[in-house]
Formats: C-alpha cells, sequence, structure tokens
C-alpha cells in the first residue's frame, strides 16, 4: 500500500496541529517556570527567618 498526499492542511487544522505538538512543551516551561519562582521565594523566607 503506498501512501497519498491528501492535500494542504485547511488552517485550522494546521494550527490545530501545531498547538497539539508544541503546547504540552510550553505549559511544562510555565509550570517549570512557576515553581522555580516559588522555590525561590520560599528559600529567601527561609533565609529571612534563620538570619533573625
Amino acid at each position: 500500500m503506498v501512501p497519498q498526499h491528501l492535500g494542504t492542511l485547511h488552517p485550522l487544522e494546521q494550527a490545530i496541529t501545531i498547538v497539539l505538538a508544541f503546547g504540552p512543551f510550553l505549559v511544562l516551561g510555565v509550570v517549570i517556570a512557576f515553581r522555580r519562582r516559588a522555590e525561590r521565594a520560599e528559600e529567601m523566607r527561609d533565609d529571612l527567618q534563620n538570619g533573625d
């Protein structure tokens, strides 16, 4: 069986494909950035409490 090309994707299909391909990586990046910021804030709070 020879795969046949069905033509170009509709712009909406193209957008959905891009979102499905790269969306999870973007969400992961946001989650990592958020957690790192929270951890830094917690470390600063701990340093201030231990310094007194």
